[in-house]
């Protein structure tokens, strides 16, 4: 039976282990993370997992099977976090699976395939600008022209960071997952309003929204904001003002199925109040649920930033950071996760996913399913993102009776 303490006083531990601030700063690869991960390694071991870590540094505990050649049993999900973001995003899904083990070792119930519990490394895009880098690199979608690519706030490669960490970057090859799946699982709060505006306590995921993700630089003129006439101004964040409206006017006119754009980053240089801005630097974030809208929206925009910064007398140079595939999961996981609620008697309902997910790397190949609980008033990536323990109890025994299920005779 799921422990409500155990999984309480987990929390509460890792609500401790983060950088000073507001709310919970876990990025990708600092002290704080490798801390937490520390301490998630140290629960497995407890769980009886045998630890293994690949060379992206995702952490692997694996339960054996009687039949330890069996298709694997995988469930897990992230640790790291937003900059001020909170305690459950991610963290729900590695505590609530690591307690799904513990009830297997309680029940002294016998697994014939392998389980394994992974913690993927750098999920949010917070540092690198790149989401699911841990799963990415898993399912064989990393190499090392990437990890050199990829480059943080003050200069340091994804390629570098690894190094630092010990872990040896220029065999990221090898990071690839060697096992053959029979099903991947993931527990996450919904980080939406839809399961408590509807007083639903689970949610089970139909499809996983994916980004475009689009690095922009506005090249104009910076200028003496005193001595240059309106009409003779190349304001580069003038332009970006323009092209962040577009993008939310864009993603709103989507008449066919939803979209959503997010201009979530703004540098302007040189950055002073008497200097009129030469170049500016927007990170443009667009997702749905259907690839083909995304797309339009995503030519639509870059359109806009054309015809923007042409009438400005400016140029913009536009980098694809990421373009991926949105997901539909299989009507058989789903159907099996809704009659595990039905026996449980749990309220919940089918829903897509609007966040991406490291689900969304293994539903291409696997068998993939993901349980949402509800978060208070919908909120994530903020210190007042919020989960009541009894649906984290509810989701982890939805859980746990999967991977019983699923790792079972056949």
């Amino acid at each position: 039976m799921v422990s409500e303490k155990r999984l309480a006083i987990n929390f509460e531990k890792m609500s401790t282990i983060t950088a000073p601030g507001q709310g919970i700063t876990r990025i990708a690869f600092s002290d704080e993370d490798w801390q937490a991960r520390n301490f998630i390694i140290e629960l497995m071991k407890e769980a009886g997992l045998a630890i293994r870590i690949d060379h992206f540094g995702n952490v692997i505990g694996r339960l054996e099977g009687t039949d330890p050649k069996a298709k694997v049993v995988m469930l897990g999900s992230h640790i790291d976090s937003v900059p001020n973001g909170g305690n459950f995003d991610g963290v729900v899904g590695v505590l609530g699976a690591i307690e799904a083990i513990n009830c297997i070792n309680e029940a002294n119930f016998v697994n014939v395939h392998p389980i394994e519990v992974v913690v993927f490394m750098s999920e949010e895009s917070s540092r690198f600008g790149v989401a699911t880098l841990g799963s990415k690199a898993m399912c064989g979608e990393m190499d090392v022209h990437t990890l050199k690519k990829l480059v943080d706030k003050k200069g340091h490669s994804l390629y570098n960071t690894l190094k630092l960490r010990g872990l040896d970057a220029d065999k990221i090859d090898e990071a690839v997952y060697p096992h053959e799946l029979k099903a991947f699982m993931e527990l996450h709060i919904e980080q939406g309003k839809v399961l408590e505006a509807t007083n639903t306590q689970l949610g089970i995921v139909t499809g996983i929204a994916a980004p475009t993700r689009m690095k922009v630089i506005i090249n104009g003129q910076a200028d003496h904001s005193g001595a240059t006439p309106m009409n003779m101004r190349q304001d580069a964040l003038c332009a970006a003002a323009e092209i962040i409206l577009q993008v939310e006017k864009l993603a709103k006119s989507s008449e066919e199925f939803p979209v959503v754009g997010t201009t979530g980053i703004i540098h302007a240089h040189p950055g002073v109040m008497n200097v009129v801005p030469g170049t500016v630097e927007l990170g443009i974030d667009i997702r749905s649920i259907y690839m083909e809208t995304k797309i339009k929206v995503v030519k639509a925009v870059m359109a806009k930033i054309k015809t923007i910064t042409e009438n400005r007398n400016l140029t913009a140079d536009i980098t694809t950071l990421t373009n991926e595939t949105p997901v539909r999961l299989k009507d058989e996981v789903i159907n099996f996760l809704d009659d595990i609620c039905k026996e449980k008697n749990y309220s919940h309902m089918q829903m897509p996913s609007g966040a991406g997910h490291d689900a969304m790397h293994w539903a291409h190949t696997t068998p993939t399913g993901m349980i949402f609980i509800p978060c208070k008033n919908g909120i994530s990536h903020n210190p007042a993102e919020h989960a009541e323990m009894k649906d984290i109890v509810a989701g982890t025994e939805v859980l746990y009776t999967a991977i019983c299920k699923l790792a079972s005779k056949e």
